[in-house]
């Protein structure tokens, strides 16, 4: 396959010598559906505005859909749809003539945009209410034609930011379908940011988990969890601690990680390890409220490569 997304080695800097990417590198392939995973404020929009001719780095290349995003920019824009984290559709119109407005924006007239809008609003089943004012449509229904708006032109490259931030569970999982369908049915190539790791793990076949700035790890959902061997063990504590060295001379542990009252750690075996680690929690003073064990999780890869949880880098405000 053709590399249709490319970023390499980009740099964004911002008042205050806030530094939103560092250096940043990764290659999307047509047709496939790619992620990029991370918290708040990991740099993952800073690098979208870049690829949609947002915004400009200070330094690095970028590409789409074999267009240079720097020297090209207007050619890049016809050839891409974008679905913002904030809706851009007109509360005030109907969900038909926000279809409508959007391919005048492109060029479209007459006969080829009315059946264009027509069969997006059946495809995002949205049929029913196109002629509703939008401002009644639920927030899942808004989100679908937020989606539909980006494919009025038919582009070649989808980049969703942010798709289902703010959504209910069900709306959620809507969208999910969706983007599944829009990948398999009309081979798009689709880049989505996204900070949920679920998310990610259910839609891409390949993704990239950025932090402060940096891609720290590259490869599809299952190859990055299959490089963890063995089992994820993650224990509450009773309080928080600093040191739980009395870990390290287990056989068997490793990658032992503390943060506060959660500890993280890896085992072979980690059924047959949890009671030699709540003997040696036992044994240090420490207290346990609850002990689990799971099979490896993007949780768990990102935990590895950013050496902190995700939950608490998603707390952190980087830019």
């Amino acid at each position: 396959m053709t590399n249709t997304i490319e970023a390499r080695a980009l740099v964004k800097t911002y008042p205050g010598d806030v530094r939103a990417l560092d250096g940043l590198s990764f290659v999307v392939e047509a047709g496939t559906v790619f992620a990029l995973v991370g918290p708040n404020g990991a740099g993952k929009s800073t690098t979208v505005k870049i690829l949609t001719t947002l915004s400009k780095p200070d330094a690095g290349e970028a590409g789409v859909a074999g267009i240079d995003v720097l020297h090209r920019p207007d050619a890049v824009r016809h050839a891409i749809g974008c679905v913002a984290q904030k809706s851009g559709i007109d509360l005030a119109a109907t969900g038909r003539e926000n279809l409508m407005l959007q391919g005048h924006v492109y060029g479209m007239r007459g006969a080829e945009l009315k059946r264009r809008a027509a069969d997006l609003l059946v495809s995002a089943g949205l049929a029913d209410a196109a002629h509703r004012v939008t401002r009644t449509y639920s927030g899942g229904m808004q989100r679908k034609l937020d989606v539909a708006m980006g494919l009025v032109h038919r582009p070649e490259v989808l980049f969703l930011d942010e798709p289902t931030t703010g959504l209910d569970p069900q709306a959620r999982l809507d969208m999910w379908d969706e983007i599944a369908r829009l990948a398999r049915d009309e081979g798009l190539t689709i880049l989505l940011t996204t900070h949920y790791l679920d998310e990610a793990d259910r839609l891409a076949q390949r993704l990239a988990i950025v932090d402060r700035g940096k891609v720290v790890a590259e490869g599809s959902p299952e190859q990055l969890k299959g490089e963890l061997r063995g089992d994820a063990i993650h224990v509450e504590l009773d309080e928080p601690v600093d040191d739980v060295s009395s870990l390290d001379a287990l056989q068997g542990v490793r990658d032992v990680v503390v943060e506060g009252r959660l500890l993280h750690a890896r085992a072979d075996n980690g059924a047959r390890m949890v009671p030699v680690v709540l003997a040696a929690l036992e044994a240090a003073g420490i207290g346990v409220a609850s002990v689990t064990v799971a099979r490896p999780s993007l949780d768990d890869v990102y935990l590895r490569y950013a050496g902190r949880a995700f939950s608490d880098a998603d707390q952190e405000v980087i830019r």
